[in-house]
């Protein structure tokens, strides 16, 4: 299995840029002076990763799903239809988007770092930026996927994606079944961070109606 997307012949970032290494700084002084709760700090950063960012992402995946122009659009030109929505920035500026469907399943990794899609995923989880899944979504998919819980039939094809820094991917799930009554804002909810990342679909809570 090779990861497919652009050969990885530019720099990426191996270390924080100045200004991550400003606010690290930052952060750790503000905590040492004892103005800073480091578990509020930690809660307000999870904020961020999980429920803040990745709605962002969310609003893409369902209006593509309830709007069949926008769809076209977002596989076509990811950056310029995401920014069509004002999710715009450092980060995001060349986004390319994979449909999932009933034959592939799209799965985004950056092997050398840990490039990522800021704009509409906020920020990339612990998990994205370790080694051994940067190592092992491109040698053994499936059995990162099992890991997650998604155990895929082995007649669909399994396509992994290496971001880098000029690149960046997002994953569009499938529409679950039963949501064809739901409202854009209702299917925005069901959509989660990993399921845009590729390491999870997107499904109904359970015993949940459309």
């Amino acid at each position: 299995m090779h990861a497919q997307g652009q050969e990885h012949d530019h720099p990426h970032q191996a270390v924080p840029s100045d200004p991550a290494l400003r606010t690290k700084a930052l952060e750790s002084l503000l905590v040492e002076k004892g103005l800073v709760d480091p578990a509020a700090l930690d809660a307000l950063v999870d904020a961020y990763e999980n429920k803040i960012g990745p709605r962002n992402g969310a609003r893409v995946v369902a209006r593509a799903w309830v709007d069949p122009a926008y769809k076209e659009q977002l596989l076509k030109d990811g950056g310029e239809a995401i920014a069509e929505l004002g999710y715009v920035g450092a980060q995001g500026e060349h986004m390319i988007v994979l449909e999932n469907s009933a034959q592939v399943h799209n799965l985004v990794v950056c092997t050398l770092c840990s490039c990522y899609p800021w704009p509409v995923l906020g920020l990339p989880p612990v998990w994205y930026k370790s080694a051994p899944y940067r190592s092992r979504a491109v040698i053994d998919p499936r059995g990162v996927l099992r890991e997650f819980g998604l155990d895929l039939p082995e007649d669909i094809e399994v396509r992994v994606w290496d971001s880098t820094a000029e690149i960046r991917y997002l994953v569009l799930p499938e529409r679950p079944s039963g949501t064809e009554r739901m409202t854009e804002e209702e299917l925005a909810a069901l959509v989660t961070r990993d399921a845009m990342i590729g390491v999870a679909r997107v499904t109904l809570p359970q015993g949940g109606k459309a």
